[in-house]
């Protein structure tokens, strides 16, 4: 018996202890600030603190005006994240503004490292995302309305009117990052081969070097 007391007791321990290497690192901050120092050689998960900081680092007023629209896809995308706000490092947050032109498209996409909500600010907008269980999540939404896309699943917006539209996008990652469904297969480089693409696709080499000509990959 007095055996298994102490085997008990040293499993105890060690479950104990795992617990706590697991928990070891601190969720929260642990200074009031840390502006991005992008100069900084220094890799770590996130960036680098600067020394020294203003106010300009938490500022920008990139998200205030409507950007040209006049591309292929008929929409543009203005990210507000660490990159283009140095003051967002280590805050967890980050925005977006995207515009749409008649029947523009923000294309089937992903942010790995973010859940995304956005807030229409006119037009109309056909959104959805798509589960892991291929279950389309569809929704026609207008001015004022809020749509969320949880994070990591593929999911889109279009313009569905006959007016210009915009929304303003949030996400829980100062760095959300986004992966282009067609642009990342299609344009990655070097570049995926057309065995791949054309047997995952159900379509031709031809049509694959179309795509790949058509998205600036290379054949």
């Amino acid at each position: 018996m007095a055996a298994a007391g102490k085997l008990s007791v040293v499993a105890i321990m060690v479950f104990i202890a795992a617990i706590s290497n697991s928990v070891s690192a601190d969720p929260d901050m642990l200074q009031d600030v840390c502006v991005v120092d992008l100069n900084n050689a220094v890799k770590m998960n996130g960036f680098a603190c600067k020394a020294n900081f203003s106010p300009s680092d938490f500022f920008s007023s990139c998200l205030a005006m409507p950007k040209p629209t006049n591309n292929i896809l008929g929409s543009t995308v203005t990210p507000a994240n660490v990159m283009q706000i140095s003051g967002l490092n280590t805050l967890g947050v980050s925005m977006a503004r995207i515009d749409f032109a008649p029947g523009g498209l923000n294309p089937p996409h992903t942010h790995p490292r973010a859940t995304e909500i956005i807030f229409v600010l006119y037009g109309e907008l056909d959104v959805g995302f798509i589960t892991t269980a291929n279950v389309l999540v569809p929704m026609t939404i207008k001015q004022g309305d809020v749509f969320t896309f949880p994070k990591g699943l593929v999911h889109f917006q279009m313009n569905n009117g006959k007016g210009p539209a915009a929304a303003i996008a949030a996400f829980d990652s100062q760095n959300p990052g986004v992966q282009a469904i067609a642009a990342t297969l299609f344009a990655a480089m070097p570049p995926v081969s057309d065995s791949v693409l054309s047997k995952a696709f159900q379509i031709s080499y031809q049509e694959v070097d179309e795509i790949k000509a058509k998205l600036g990959g290379k054949r």
